[in-house]
């Protein structure tokens, strides 16, 4: 006698069911948890790639700002402050 696919996986569900019959609940629990977790998941993606394509769009507009933290303008702070402008009031301190 040859034992085929089909066959194993019989002998694996009855298995299954005789030895592992009162842990079947609380995995076809957390089986279904997982399932939903993982649908929430892949929704969130197609919701972040749609927004980021849109981003990109926006992004390609100018942006007015200061630069903070880069060597040019740490030079230009440092001159700034050798000849006495700053944007920073004088202290009332005496």
């Amino acid at each position: 006698m040859r034992l085929e696919g089909w066959h194993l996986i019989i002998i694996i569900v009855l298995a299954l069911v005789l030895f592992a019959a009162p842990k079947l609940p609380s995995m076809a629990r957390s089986i279904g948890q997982s399932m939903r977790i993982f649908k929430s998941e892949v929704r969130e993606m197609k919701k972040d790639g749609s927004s980021e394509t849109k981003d990109s769009q926006d992004a390609s507009d100018a942006v007015e700002g200061k630069v903070v933290g880069h060597p040019d303008a740490k030079t230009q702070n440092m001159k700034a402050q050798n000849t006495g402008e700053t944007d920073v009031p004088p202290s009332n301190r005496v």
